[in-house]
């Protein structure tokens, strides 16, 4: 169970491991968008719930409650971040990358507010989720309402 709470070794990085759990995550991604968008939120829903627990597991077992090593929720923040794409194109994938990440490093408010109150499993995912909707919707907004794109 660590090996997927770790983001399969990648929050085991001596530097920035929550980037590259985020950056773990794409590949992942790119396997999800050949399902059905009905499959893929499913994916994502049962993600959220096995990340509750593989989270507080895996915390538990660290002796610790949110250590940087432990990067499933990044994986579903980017994952959620993501399902705003207007295309695959490479430039919207490090978009939504780089704006999700600004997001769950910088938390403000209300990440902020879940990342301080709750608590556990669920306090560890729930700040990225949170991130990870936020992120979709400026992505979202950015690139079917923002007159340009991404240039």
């Amino acid at each position: 169970m660590a090996s997927a709470g770790d983001g399969f070794g990648s929050g085991l990085s001596p530097v920035v491991p929550g980037t590259m759990g985020s950056l773990a995550a794409i590949p992942f991604w790119y396997l999800m968008t050949f399902l059905p968008w009905q499959l893929y939120s499913l994916v994502v829903m049962m993600s959220i719930c096995i990340g509750v627990y593989l989270c507080h597991r895996t915390a538990k077992d660290m002796g610790t409650h949110d250590h940087g090593s432990i990067v499933w929720d990044e994986f579903v923040g980017m994952w959620i971040t993501l399902m705003a794409l207007p295309t695959m194109d490479w430039q919207w994938v490090a978009a939504g990358f780089v704006i999700f990440r600004i997001f769950d490093m910088w938390k403000p408010w209300p990440i902020r507010w879940f990342d301080r109150n709750i608590h556990g499993g669920m306090g560890i995912m729930v700040d990225d989720i949170v991130a990870g909707v936020i992120s979709a919707g400026v992505l979202y907004v950015i690139g079917h309402h923002w007159p340009i794109g991404l240039l």
